[in-house]
């Protein structure tokens, strides 16, 4: 039974060949966009991430502090839950990076370092936010020993603002770019079995069974859907080729390609034979 299903599939490929090329275009543009709009999801999150582990605060301290009073705010800090990273910065390295970022040595004008010492601070993901920030600012700024609490404040919130605008647009344009592509795989089908109309009566006329009508145009669904998949494949090594020349997304980002030609290799088919078995709902064996 299998045999001959498959037969009729590359029959139905073979007597309506516009028909195949058509769904094979539209089946192969369906693919692409959700693949792209997948990759457009998975790099956008990494760009947040990214983003968000690399803002720092810094906690500058009072002079007075002892080794001992260093060592118990710092100990202090690393127990709080929202920390992810803890850098000392004591009053030479501060001397040294400041000469190294400006290009002025202040010593040749001061015979002392008016510099202090400080804690470079990195927040966990979760907590980079404008009331998370708010609130952690608030809470270091009271610990005794702490002079002043700086950091890009309107840049860090400006820069998250953007990141959820962007990600709101992706998921919208990522939703339209799929209903979009069913949609026109769903019409390519729908005709397709709207012009097999007159030969799927006479199959039921001469006392075919259900399954040997359907079957095959969902086999012939699932062979396009594979060709697809392959198609959308070849199309994103030639993209990712030709960009990897530009940007190397692999150190930029963590591109799991396994992943997605596993994903490729699969939607095409999935989405061939779901697409055919909707489209062939309201066919019965009624005459």
């Amino acid at each position: 039974m299998i045999y001959f299903w498959l037969r009729e599939a590359f029959k139905l490929i073979s007597r309506a060949k516009s028909s195949f090329f058509l769904s094979l275009i539209s089946t192969s543009i369906s693919v692409f966009l959700i693949a792209a709009s997948l990759i457009t999801i998975q790099l956008s999150n990494q760009l947040q991430r990214k983003i968000t582990t690399n803002v720092n605060i810094n906690v500058f301290l009072k002079d007075t502090l002892k080794t001992s009073d260093i060592a118990k705010l710092k100990s202090n800090l690393a127990s709080k839950n929202y920390i992810n990273k803890i850098l000392y910065i004591d009053k030479n390295q501060a001397a040294q990076n400041f000469i190294k970022e400006t290009g002025e040595d202040f010593r040749n004008i001061l015979d002392y370092n008016p510099l202090p010492a400080s804690f470079l601070i990195t927040l966990k993901e979760g907590y980079v936010e404008r009331d998370s920030m708010n609130k952690i600012v608030n809470t270091i700024s009271k610990m005794s020993g702490v002079d002043e609490v700086v950091f890009q404040k309107e840049f860090v919130y400006k820069v998250l603002s953007y990141i959820n605008k962007i990600k709101k647009y992706i998921f919208i344009i990522t939703a339209i770019l799929f209903f979009i592509s069913i949609y026109i795989v769903f019409s390519t089908m729908k005709l397709i079995t709207k012009s097999k109309y007159e030969e799927l009566e006479t199959m039921k006329l001469v006392g075919a069974k259900l399954s040997t009508i359907k079957m095959p145009i969902i086999l012939n669904g699932i062979i396009i859907g594979i060709l697809s998949s392959i198609i959308s494949l070849a199309a994103f090594y030639l993209l990712i080729y030709n960009f990897s020349s530009l940007i190397e997304f692999q150190k930029l980002f963590n591109f799991n390609s396994q992943f997605y030609v596993l994903f490729l290799l699969v939607i095409g088919p999935v989405i061939g034979a779901v697409v055919c078995i909707f489209s062939l709902r309201k066919i019965t064996l009624k005459v």
